[in-house]
């Protein structure tokens, strides 16, 4: 049965010099010649982990790992009193990205990608299919606005204690009213208690539809008020936007990915992220694969990383 690989530590590591004021955290681990792959983390905003490390075996795989812009290790960090986001667009992370296999002497390399992770790899797959060799996606979704909607409004009809206190948190007098928007405002307001009190509602939220269980208790990285606030200003101000991409603009552009292998991973009980997203997709892109498998939305579920890690060692041995 395929576990996550022991944990290890970084052999390199540094902040790449992104422009507009932004330093991008990277990091290397694994065999320094194996085959490069790139772990691109969930959110928007939540930072790599050495959790992401795992998914490669070492021995194979020249393992790299970035946090995006405004977040983890990255600087400035979101979470810090006036950081601006206006450099921090889908755009700019796939340049970074860009920039970052450029600047690691990187030709090709596998896209990993979960959640969020996941459209950000799809982008940066449509945009530069020549320097992607394989892709890994679980928990797939496209950002789409219907996506969002579902995510923030119709997902509460599962947990409706939980999303009546997400919207009653965000000040709105109705429950059709723009929720995404309402916090975004919130958390973009001169009182920092505001913003306070709103990034607290927003991942409490996050905790009961993303995590599947409303009774689990909260995330422990939702307990560290910098990161809290750093994750709930970049989701916000990605979602507003609807991630600056076009309506239905990933599945429309899905023939630029027909010569990537991939494996797609989807939890069959995930309802942050419905199912259909990935059934649709892997429908339209003949060279992946779809494993439906006895999980919700979490990729650390061992159904989740049962299914990465084998995806990651078919695509390490060949």
């Amino acid at each position: 049965m395929a576990r996550l690989f022991p944990e290890i530590e970084p052999h390199d590591y540094g902040h790449m010099d992104a422009g507009d004021g932004n330093k991008v955290y990277w990091e290397v681990c694994g065999n320094p010649v194996g085959k490069p792959a790139v772990a691109v983390h969930g959110g928007p905003g939540s930072g790599c982990t050495p959790m992401h490390r795992r998914f490669f075996d070492p021995s194979l795989y020249r393992i790299v790992l970035f946090d995006q812009r405004g977040s983890g290790r990255s600087i400035p960090h979101a979470g810090d009193e006036g950081t601006s986001l206006e450099h921090n667009t889908t755009s700019h992370l796939v340049q970074d990205m860009e920039r970052l296999r450029s600047h690691l002497g990187i030709d090709r390399w596998l896209v990993f990608g979960n959640s969020w992770g996941s459209t950000l790899a799809l982008v940066y797959g449509q945009q530069h299919p020549e320097r992607v060799s394989e892709m890994v996606l679980a928990a797939v979704t496209t950002s789409d606005s219907e996506q969002i909607r579902w995510l923030y409004h119709g997902a509460g009809q599962f947990f409706p204690e939980p999303w009546e206190r997400f919207r009653v948190g965000a000040g709105v007098s109705g429950p059709d009213e723009d929720l995404v928007g309402a916090y975004y405002c919130l958390l973009n307001d001169p009182d920092p208690d505001v913003r306070e009190c709103a990034a607290a509602e927003w991942c409490r939220w996050e905790d009961a539809v993303v995590g599947g269980n409303p009774q689990a208790g909260p995330n422990p990285r939702y307990e560290d008020p910098r990161f809290r606030m750093a994750f709930a200003r970049i989701v916000t101000h990605y979602f507003h936007h609807k991630a600056w991409l076009a309506p239905r603009q990933i599945m429309r552009n899905v023939h630029r990915l027909h010569n990537i292998p991939a494996v797609l991973i989807h939890g069959r009980h995930d309802i942050s992220v419905q199912l259909a997203t990935a059934t649709e997709f892997a429908d339209a892109w003949p060279s992946s694969d779809l494993l439906v498998v006895e999980s919700g939305h979490n990729a650390g579920d061992p159904p989740m990383v049962r299914a990465a890690v084998e995806a990651t060692n078919q695509f390490g041995r060949q």
